[in-house]
């Protein structure tokens, strides 16, 4: 048999995992490889891992992730007025399959937006395609859309986008254009893809910010009814890592 020539259309054929545990499994000495059943079992669940990892690669790039935040990192405490139980109810990520929200409100430095990227990242891990945008961010993009007549593409890759990040939500009031946009955004989104959004504000100042009064009740509305709520609380956790370094 030309093994050579099976890992070279193994590879060929794509099938890189299986090509990587069958050139492992040729390094091994005769009494030492398995029986072609084994050997089959073990190439695919090898196919199978890569395929994961390739996966979850692409969706990190893709994500525009803040952070390099994982949960396991995430502190819980008391103070924090987060604990470790609510974090595990969204860890595995089904609340994006149940199309459900994720609202983090906190003041400055508590660890929103790095909470945020972490279940981004747990996201990505299990096969969810994330995006990541600041507001300020969105609405440069939707500006940029409006003007080169993309705004309808742009609007059906968010609606594909299985989980929404939006940071730094209400640092200003929103215009008409935006206001509108955002409610398109949530009406597609709405009991099928899920959002996190991050906002100094409490979200009961939610809707001063967003402007229009009708308007602001369709948006909350759509946010609001299906959503996991945390607020976070106690000082700023960038000031704190920044006094131990001083």
């Amino acid at each position: 048999m030309n093994t050579q020539l099976t890992l070279d259309q193994l590879r060929s054929m794509k099938l890189n995992g299986r090509a990587n545990a069958y050139e492992t499994l040729l390094t091994l000495p005769i009494h030492d490889q398995p029986t072609p059943d084994l050997l089959i079992g073990k190439m695919v669940d090898e196919e199978l891992s890569y395929r994961k990892e390739q996966t979850t690669r692409r969706n990190l790039q893709r994500s525009r992730i803040r952070y390099p935040a994982v949960l396991e990192q995430v502190h819980c405490s008391a103070d924090r007025n987060l604990n470790r139980q609510q974090l595990l109810t969204l860890a595995d990520c089904r609340f994006i399959d149940r199309g459900e929200n994720v609202l983090i409100t906190g003041a400055t430095g508590c660890g929103k937006s790095y909470l945020a990227s972490a279940l981004g990242r747990q996201a990505c891990s299990l096969g969810y395609s994330t995006l990541y945008l600041g507001m300020n961010r969105l609405m440069e993009e939707l500006a940029q859309v409006k003007l080169d007549g993309t705004y309808m593409k742009w609007l059906n890759k968010l609606e594909k986008t299985r989980l929404l990040i939006i940071d730094d939500f209400g640092l200003q009031e929103l215009d008409a254009i935006t206001r509108l946009a955002l409610l398109q955004i949530l009406e597609d989104r709405y009991g099928r893809q899920a959002v996190i959004i991050t906002a100094q504000l409490p979200v009961n100042k939610w809707h001063d910010v967003i402007g229009e009064p009708t308007v602001a009740d369709s948006i909350l509305d759509r946010l609001l009814s299906n959503a996991h709520r945390l607020e976070l609380k106690g000082p700023s956790l960038r000031r704190q890592k920044e006094g131990k370094n001083m």
